[in-house]
């Protein structure tokens, strides 16, 4: 199964959408570094580790890089450098929302998606009904998550073209 990284506001995301249950049946491993999971996520959210949120270790030479990128991309917080890092060493994709990892990302060659592109794999795989979707989205948006709302709703109607009802 394809590894994905994610920062803190991902799954807070999801979590808020009520579909943290299906974003681990999608088939993809989930993980979030160490260091992150215990700073920001332990204290509200540890059941994740119990629905299967895996947590990654840097190594020493990662930790090296993240001392270098972190005065690099100053906007970006010193935990989504350790997802970025992460990301790096395990090379592969990674997950966030946070504009300014984003930019980091992809100065680092390294893949980014978001929770749009989660939502739309939950679609794709099945997982969820575009009304669902839907759902998850104004849930998210009175919780007050901040993604592209208008980029949100684009996507669900071009699944509603694509897949039959």
């Amino acid at each position: 199964m394809q590894l994905l990284i994610s920062d803190a506001n991902i799954l807070i995301d999801i979590e808020e959408g009520g579909l943290i249950q299906q974003l681990f049946q999608l088939p993809y491993e989930f993980s979030i570094p160490d260091i992150l999971f215990q700073e920001e996520m332990e204290e509200q959210h540890s059941q994740l580790l119990d629905l299967g949120l895996q947590l990654g270790e840097l190594s020493g030479e990662t930790m090296l890089y993240v001392m270098e990128i972190i005065p690099r991309y100053r906007r970006a917080s010193r935990n989504d450098c350790f997802a970025l890092a992460l990301a790096k060493q395990e090379g592969c994709l990674l997950l966030t929302g946070d504009r300014a990892l984003r930019i980091a990302a992809e100065t680092e060659a390294v893949i980014v998606k978001g929770t749009i592109w989660l939502i739309g794999q939950m679609v794709r795989h099945q997982l969820i009904e575009i009304d669902v979707a839907r759902q998850a989205y104004t849930l998210m948006q009175s919780a007050g998550r901040r993604l592209p709302w208008d980029m949100a709703e684009q996507s669900l109607l071009e699944y509603e073209r694509e897949i039959p009802q």
